[in-house]
């Protein structure tokens, strides 16, 4: 059987692992990339393309999105391949006094954060786009949101990985993995040889516990689903992505005003306009396994959240639905982390919805870390494995 040596081995092709790849490589280590199927088979290529800040939390969380932001920008200036990167903030539009007033909170806390907030009023409203309801009161901006196609992003930064060295292996899947205790490096079996490494980074996504559990750990992460739809934009309907403010609520677990079907699939209103001058709608949120097949009743519910929102778009044509797995963790963050008992072993998995956002800042923290740098671009402990040692069973 063959076998290959590499410092540094990334198990996932992925949008994390192509980040993690890019800095890596770019930062002259040797890296190998390795994935079962494809560049981007996964969660990459069914979610949209939003790197965004203002749904995440005030604090740690969106300072995390804001320097991603940051390095996106830049990476669309360094990048060989476009990514239809474009940054024309993002808004949440409320429908009710009670959200209205949340909002202004919302807003007051991210502003103390130093983020690039603003509120909107009805007359705001109406002028980003002549097709919402009537009734929305109005909503909140944050300036710095930008968007980019997630299919093109992770094939950009694997070309960008590629012409600093690093080897890419697809169709190659983890069949077992082994640490020596005497040398401490990792043996990794798949189909096509063995690979020995130096350092192992587990980007896996919704696999990464089947992975983690190849060395005896209980990596706390859950496939949680979403649907997508992909409609035809005839017209204009809007120039920049649109959250419902309830999509908070139904991001973090929290309750809302709702009937019960939307309750029921954790519906909330996304809207984003493509580059292609299509338009993608979602979204949803269900614990239902690994099961990735469209479902017409929540496909029509995302409708009808729609077109509470957008009325009149009732008539516009759906072009196609699909559905992907987020890798959900309980306290709504990634792992970006040493594994403390595995020396030389990283993980870099759990994003959920946020992986888009912050693939560019995962990939620039791993490779610090990866490199043993005490100074790193964000704090390490919210993100770090440990703090679920004493969590002994993921909760829905």
């Amino acid at each position: 059987m063959d076998s290959r040596n590499t410092e540094v081995l990334i198990i996932g092709g992925g949008v994390i692992g192509a980040a993690i790849a890019y800095y890596t490589a770019k930062s002259g280590m040797e890296v190998t990339v390795i994935d079962k199927g494809d560049i981007a088979s996964g969660t990459s290529s069914r979610c949209d393309g939003n790197i965004l800040a203002i749904d995440k939390e005030p604090g740690f969380d969106s300072q995390m999105s804001l320097e991603s932001q940051k390095l996106v920008d830049q990476l669309s200036k360094e990048l060989d391949l476009d990514f239809e990167y474009r940054a024309p903030g993002s808004i949440l539009v409320c429908e009710s006094e009670d959200e209205m007033i949340a909002a202004e909170s919302w807003v007051e806390r991210q502003k103390k954060a130093g983020l690039s907030f603003k509120m909107l009023d009805r007359n705001d409203i109406k002028q980003e786009s002549p097709y919402f309801a009537d009734d929305l009161l109005g909503g909140l901006e944050c300036e710095t949101d930008s968007t980019i196609n997630p299919y093109l992003f992770t094939y950009s930064l694997f070309h960008g990985a590629t012409k600093y060295g690093a080897k890419v292996m697809l169709r190659c899947e983890v069949e077992g993995m082994s640490r020596d205790s005497v040398t401490g490096l990792f043996k990794v079996n798949t189909p096509k040889g063995e690979i020995i490494a130096k350092k192992v980074v587990n980007a896996g996504g919704i696999w990464a516990p089947y992975i983690g559990n190849m060395l005896g750990l209980d990596i706390p992460i859950k496939p949680r689903k979403g649907h997508i739809i992909v409609a035809s934009r005839d017209m204009p309907v809007g120039m920049r992505k649109v959250m419902e403010f309830g999509y908070l609520m139904s991001k973090f677990g929290k309750e809302r005003t709702v009937d019960e079907e939307t309750d029921k699939y954790g519906v909330a209103l996304v809207f984003e306009p493509t580059e292609s001058q299509n338009f993608l709608i979602g979204s949803s949120r269900q614990f239902v396994g690994f099961d990735t097949r469209v479902d017409m009743d929540v496909v029509n519910c995302i409708a009808r959240r729609t077109i509470r929102f957008y009325p009149k778009i009732a008539d516009f044509i759906i072009i196609r639905t699909y559905s992907g797995l987020r890798p959900w963790t309980p306290d709504h963050l990634p792992i970006v982390s040493p594994v403390e008992e595995i020396p030389n072993y990283y993980i870099a998995a759990g994003h959920e919805g946020d992986g888009i956002s912050l693939a560019a800042i995962t990939g620039k923290l791993m490779t610090e870390l990866l490199q043993d740098q005490i100074n790193t671009i964000i704090p390490t402990d919210p993100i770090r494995y440990s703090r679920f040692k004493n969590v002994s069973t993921i909760q829905t």
